[in-house]
């Protein structure tokens, strides 16, 4: 999965602090695409924020999800919708009916590990 180009993140804060915020800058600085996905913003990171998944034009290769675990369900169900090619959950959130969602789909699933994490180890 980082392999992705495009990256749409669930969740993405607008502030600096936050590790949604950090993990998306440094997949950015990294040359990945972002794509934020949050509601409640209009724009992060110079970028146009998507209220859903389903807003989001073009292709995704990976959804980035910083969601408590009770949301990362609807939140793959959102991602295969879309066409989704892999959900990544990050560290500390894990969802077993979210992973038998995908598993059930045939995307790629990843949780409770750091995008940026892995990304920096290879």
């Amino acid at each position: 999965m980082l392999t992705a180009k495009r990256i749409a993140v669930v969740g993405l804060s607008d502030d600096p602090y936050r590790a949604s915020h950090d993990v998306a800058s440094y997949m950015a600085s990294a040359g990945y695409e972002i794509v934020p996905v949050n509601p409640t913003l209009g724009e992060v990171m110079g970028r146009r924020a998507y209220a859903s998944l389903a807003e989001v034009p073009g292709p995704i290769d990976l959804v980035n999800v910083f969601r408590r675990p009770e949301h990362c369900a609807d939140v793959v169900r959102h991602a295969i919708a879309a066409g989704a090619k892999g959900v990544w959950l990050q560290q500390g959130i894990v969802s077993v009916e979210a992973r038998r969602l995908a598993v059930e789909a045939g995307i790629d699933f990843v949780q409770d590990r750091c995008l940026k994490v892995e990304h920096m180890r290879q």
